[in-house]
This record gives structure tokens, sequence and C-alpha cells, in this order.
């Protein structure tokens, strides 16, 4: 009998990443998408919200990969924590033998208790510990920053700035020192080498969480590479912090503001993973599945996605 693996947000970022790994059952919300239909797998729909979706989605399956998607303002009830308690709950009851978690470093409590509304990684860590107490074998992938967030989210890409008087310049702009390095991973390409070495070998990496980056960049670094590969001036200003949380009013979220200067904040004191982020960065970028590939750097990913500045 072929050991099912249900991967959840098949048609998005990761779980697209995944979906060359056993044979799959790919979980989404619509499958008559152009993407869903695109996959060459077994499809099948459930909605995490939706408690007998979730029991059908999973009836039969091995193995499961869980993401996320981060939940900001509105009804608690649907939080970030509680959507994933439902998935691991509903494995638990239907017999899979294995959860691969999506998870993030628990921001609140390596800052002690000083970032307190970084919640897109609180709820995850906080879910990942959940996950720990149940009676399923389960390993973690703890996700850098997407390169494609520059394409995703851009409010954070290189713009214009009114006090630079040159035409030609644009401004990478962060409310930390130009010098702090934070992980990067192209997640569409490289989120499924790292599950995959958890797929390949889960005893081995049962109770272990791999920390998923290509390397460490400063911003400084960044701002360089962008410049490189765009081929216009390119460079990182620091703002006061107040002067960063405006770029966000323009966004129709609360809270948007405080969670993204916080996260910064607390990756320049802290580290993203805590003090040891860049050994642990380095150790799991030994361990993923690369086959006759490897990592995307990220002037490749810039290359092969090119970014317009406008």
């Amino acid at each position: 009998m072929s050991k099912i693996l249900a991967v959840f947000g098949a048609t998005g970022t990761q779980g697209g990443s995944v979906v060359n790994f056993y044979k799959i059952r790919a979980i989404t919300r619509d499958i008559n998408s152009e993407k869903a239909k695109k996959l060459q797998v077994d499809v099948v729909q459930a909605d995490v919200t939706n408690q007998a979706s979730l029991e059908a989605a999973l009836t039969g399956v091995h193995t499961v990969f869980a993401m996320t998607n981060p939940h900001f303002g509105g009804d608690d009830s649907q939080n970030e924590f509680n959507i994933s308690k439902a998935i691991a709950d509903t494995a638990v009851s239907k017999g899979v033998a294995y959860i691969v978690f999506s998870t993030l470093p628990p921001a609140k409590d390596i800052s002690g208790g000083k970032f307190t509304k970084i919640t897109s990684f609180d709820d995850k860590a906080r879910a990942q510990e959940y996950i720990r107490t149940l009676p399923i074998k389960s390993a973690f992938c703890s996700l850098g920053y997407f390169m494609e967030n520059l394409h995703t989210q851009p409010f954070l890409a290189p713009h214009r700035d009114p006090d630079i008087a040159a035409e030609d310049t644009w401004v990478l702009a962060r409310n930390i020192s130009p010098a702090t390095k934070f992980p990067l991973l192209s997640a569409a390409a490289d989120t499924g080498k790292f599950v995959g070495a958890i797929l390949a070998e889960p005893d081995k990496y049962e109770g272990t969480t791999l920390y998923a980056a290509t390397s460490m960049y400063s911003l400084e670094e960044q701002a360089a590479i962008i410049s490189k590969v765009t081929g216009k001036k390119v460079v990182y200003k620091q703002l006061p912090t107040d002067e960063f949380k405006a770029m966000f009013l323009v966004l129709p979220i609360p809270g948007l503001d405080d969670l993204f200067a916080e996260a910064f904040q607390y990756g320049d004191e802290f580290g993203y993973y805590g003090p040891d982020t860049e050994k642990l960065v380095a150790w799991s970028a030994g361990k993923a599945r690369v086959g006759a590939g490897k990592l995307a750097t990220f002037e490749e990913f810039l290359k092969a996605n090119p970014l317009q500045l406008q």
C-alpha cells in the first residue's frame, strides 16, 4: 500500500515546493483553480475551518505536511494556532503516522517577553509545542524570510525616496542596522528540499527542527545584490521606527505596522532564530535534500524572478 503524503496549501508557495515528494494527496480550498488543475497528483478539497472536510482529506493518509497562513486581526477563533491545532488533532484522530509542520521561531520567548506583537511567529511556535505533546511522530521546518516577499509584499521592496536628490536611486528601508543579517530562502524553489530531507529519513529527524534558509544576508548585502541584478542604484536606509511604521498606513490591516517593526527589531537584537542563528542555518543548509541542484542564492533568485523597481 502506498504511503500517502497530504500537503496542505498545495497550490501555495510552501506546499507547491513539497509536491515533488512521495505519492501526494494535495489539499486545497479550490480544486477547480488553474493551479490545482495543473497538479499531477490526487487533489482533495478541504477547508481547515471545516472539521468534516479535514477528516475526509486525512483519511488513509500516512504523513502530513502542514502549513498555515498568518492571521492578522479579526476573529480570534480563526487564528493560526487554532487552525494548526485542528489539523494536528484531526491527523491524530485519523491515525496519521507523521506530521511535518512549517513553523517559525518563538520571538516572544527568545526576546524574554520584550517583543509581543510578532503573532505570525508566536502562533506557529505555540502550535509546534502543542504538536510535540501529541501521540504522533513529528518534525519541524522553520522557514527564514522568503525572497519572494519583495514581490508579494511590495511595501518592503526598494522605493524612490524624496529625501534623496538623485532620481536614479532606490532605497531599501528598514528600522534597524544595515549590518543585521537575516536568513533568506527561496520558498517556492527550496522549501521542498528541506521537507524532503525529513521525508527521506523520518526516524532520523523525528523531534528535530530544520532551519530552512540558503544563507545569511545583511541588509547592506541585500541592497547591493538588488542593485547588481537590476542595474539600478539601490542603497540601504535605516529609518526611525515611527517613520518605518508609517510605510504601512496605506494597508487596511490593523497592527501590521507594529508586527513588522517588532519583527525586524527582534531579528536585530536577538537573531532570527536566537543567538545561534548562523550556526543553525549553516547546519540545516547542509541537510537539505538538493539532489542534482542546490539551494538558490539571493542573486540567483532575483535573476530568475526579476524585480521591477517602481
